[in-house]
């Protein structure tokens, strides 16, 4: 008899960037329903927490440092069922800074590197890894996270948009190879979510910027731009990518799963 409806119990899966944020709530999401999780994140020394996530360093722009994470998992746990590719970085960024007031908030080659070495080579990297440990196991999910703003463009934030746009089109193109090897690649894209603590004074300060607004004008009236009237609670999105990741969503492939409260950017 199975332990619950989700089966996730004896599943290893690895959330990249997980010891904060949006990560730290679907690693514990996935915890809470069975599997066994391995964090990989930046800031992070090796070993098992008090809540039972196991921590391993891992710096995902590098590839021997990715390799290293999975064939630590693996060696520990024994597979790898399910990745979650959750590292990303966000420096809002205009392309050119019109007004000429802030030259630090327009897009430059050293802030565009770094952004998509995160969020898009991270995730490549790591779906290597995880997708040959995966074919050894004839079976593993790979969920991608990637951002409404890359289905709809965002403001400001064109260089973040464009990589998670990226992760979209990975997600459709890995499903296509590896469906055939009984592997499952999936994506969500968050809309506008609860304050993690990661959105810090700089991150409004430069947001604000590029919008056009003060810091206090970023406090928008949800009730009128989005339909459920309200900002997403992170264990949302930890519920959403535990499904994902189980086998009640086993013919589900290659899409991009919009968690946004029905607000679209337009």
């Amino acid at each position: 008899m199975s332990n619950s409806w989700l089966e996730l119990e004896g599943k290893v899966a690895i959330v990249t960037g997980g010891a904060s944020g949006i990560g730290l709530h679907i690693a514990k999401e996935l915890l809470n329903n069975g599997a066994t999780v391995v964090v990989s994140d930046l800031n992070v020394e090796e070993g098992k927490q008090a809540d039972g996530i196991y921590f391993i360093k891992c710096d995902v722009t590098k590839k021997e440092s990715v390799d290293n994470m999975v064939a630590r998992t693996v060696e520990l746990f024994g597979s790898v069922d399910i990745l979650v590719n959750n590292a990303g970085v966000n420096l809002p960024r205009l392309l050119v800074d019109i007004q000429g007031e802030k030259p630090e908030y327009e897009l430059s080659e050293k802030d565009f590197d770094f952004m998509v070495a995160v969020n898009q080579k991270g995730p490549f990297l790591c779906a290597q890894a995880a997708a040959k440990q995966m074919l050894k196991q004839d079976k593993g999910v790979i969920v991608n996270v990637a951002s409404e703003a890359g289905q709809e463009g965002s403001a400001g934030q064109s260089c973040y948009s464009a990589t998670k746009g990226a992760v979209i089109s990975f997600t459709r193109a890995w499903a296509k190879e590896l469906g055939k090897y009984n592997i499952r690649v999936v994506a969500i894209a968050p809309g506008i979510m609860e304050a993690t603590g990661l959105r810090t004074d700089a991150y409004n300060e430069a947001l604000a910027y590029t919008r056009g607004v003060t810091v206090d004008g970023l406090n928008t009236d949800y009730s009128k731009s989005i339909p459920l009237g309200r900002e997403g609670q992170l264990k949302e999105i930890g519920d959403l990518v535990s499904y994902l990741a189980s086998d009640r969503s086993s013919y589900v492939t290659g899409t991009t799963v919009n968690i946004s409260g029905g607000k679209s950017r337009g």
